[in-house]
């Protein structure tokens, strides 16, 4: 059976399934791309800011600017260009920085457990579909005078719709386990150096700050 005929045998539930699949592929598509670009060189890019911070704050900075489409870098940037802040300051601009990021790493998640969670039922209704289509072409008093195309025809739809809507649901769910996985992952590694750049603030610009205060 061709994609064609399959979508066409699916019946009319077919038509959002196949609304959903190209949204599903399309969404897809784009937290790879974004993924990829975040994965891509994050973690050097990240380095040499927190190597750069230690000697030469405006510098760090420039870096981080110049690398500004990475989450973890405008994370870095609401802190970093705090004027003379407190520890206490510090920790508060990362912490908000980073409930701003979750959105954009996070995103298109509801619509990702939109259409897990829809297709089967939308197969589901193709089904009940099929199967009212297969028992009104029947005629329980005459068997001979059943139309038997209708009712192999409400039976093919039923069957169909089903896989088709578990199909598109299952792809989907792969990838938005992944991408959850991705999102869990990042979360914890700007955790992570959110932690050593606080430690960098306060060893090499919160003391000399202490010291010149003191002076």
């Amino acid at each position: 059976m061709s994609i064609d005929n399959l979508w066409t045998a699916g019946g009319i539930v077919s038509i959002p399934l196949l609304g959903f699949s190209l949204l599903a592929i399309a969404l897809i598509i784009e937290r790879i791309i974004f993924w990829w670009r975040v994965k891509n060189k994050q973690r050097r890019i990240i380095k040499e800011v927190l190597s750069l911070y230690r000697t030469d704050r405006f510098a760090a900075i420039n870096k981080l600017k110049q690398n500004a489409h990475l989450p973890i870098a405008r994370i870095f940037l609401e802190a970093m260009e705090l004027e003379e802040p407190t520890p206490a300051e510090f920790r508060l601009a990362l912490d908000s920085a980073v409930q701003a990021e979750i959105p954009v790493l996070r995103k298109f998640g509801t619509w990702f457990q939109t259409i897990v969670t829809a297709s089967p039922l939308l197969g589901l209704l193709g089904t009940i579909l099929g199967l009212i289509q297969s028992f009104s072409a029947m005629d329980l008093g005459n068997a001979a005078a059943a139309n038997a195309s209708g009712v192999t025809g409400g039976l093919s739809e039923a069957l169909i719709s089903t896989v088709m809507g578990l199909v598109v649901a299952i792809f989907t769910l792969l990838f938005a386990n992944a991408f959850r996985g991705l999102y869990l992952r990042e979360l914890a590694f700007i955790q992570e150096l959110g932690g050593q750049l606080e430690l960098l603030n306060r060893r090499y610009h919160q003391g000399a700050r202490e010291y010149a205060t003191y002076k």
